[in-house]
């Protein structure tokens, strides 16, 4: 735990990456190493859909949190090719990703279907990782802080405040995934600094000050 009281979180997301062979030995492979993190670091891992069963079964005694990469809001119903929080907590899932910018920008989920995952996640008492960050253009055009701050409230307008408590933030912005490009330390802090102070004028300061804000990119 840091002098903040906040102990790191580390997940890696798989995105549409690996076999059920590789999956099974990319864990084993993790597992030593989060023994030596053990009560320093929290980890997760997020693989495909298909392998949450299999990694669910060599996540098994080990201090690694089992993540998914996204699911649908709805509890049932109608939605071929959707996967509902009832079955990821079936699988043992800890923690949902929300509004990962290929979820924003390449499968086209507006902000309002972000919301509504959001709030089912944190509804289910699972734990969410909302995604946030700007574009290149955007931020060329001086708007990094206006699309962090429409992203944030948006998607938590509406939540009640005991569930935020299981709230995780990941600003990452597009220009830095998968580009080269990344984020400098300086960047990194001054957009999450503001997302922390947007937190507490918005919510409240223990909130704001024990919520866990992540860096995702290259």
């Amino acid at each position: 735990m840091t002098e903040s009281g906040r102990t790191p979180f580390v997940a890696g997301n798989w995105k549409m990456n690996t076999d059920r062979a590789g999956a099974i030995a990319l864990i084993e492979g993790l597992k030593p190493l989060a023994m030596e993190l053990t009560g320093s670091v929290e980890l997760g891992v997020c693989p495909p859909f298909v392998y949450l069963d299999a990694a669910r079964g060599a996540l098994e005694g080990s201090a690694i949190a089992l993540g998914a990469q996204d699911v649908y809001h709805a509890a049932n119903g109608a939605f071929t090719g959707e996967v509902s929080l009832s079955m990821l907590a079936d699988l043992g899932v800890r923690h949902v990703l929300t509004g990962h910018s290929e979820r924003r920008h390449v499968i086209g989920e507006d902000d309002g279907l972000v919301a509504s995952k959001t709030r089912a996640t944190l509804s289910a008492g699972i734990g969410c990782i909302l995604c946030i960050g700007e574009t290149l253009e955007q931020r060329k055009a001086g708007e990094t802080d206006e699309v962090n701050r429409r992203q944030v409230l948006t998607a938590l307008d509406g939540i009640p405040r005991a569930d935020l408590d299981k709230l995780t933030i990941a600003y990452e912005p597009v220009w830095a995934i998968g580009t080269g490009l990344a984020a400098t330390p300086d960047d990194a802090q001054d957009a999450h600094a503001k997302i922390r102070a947007l937190i507490a004028e918005t919510v409240d300061g223990a909130l704001a000050s024990s919520i866990r804000i992540l860096y995702g990119g290259s």
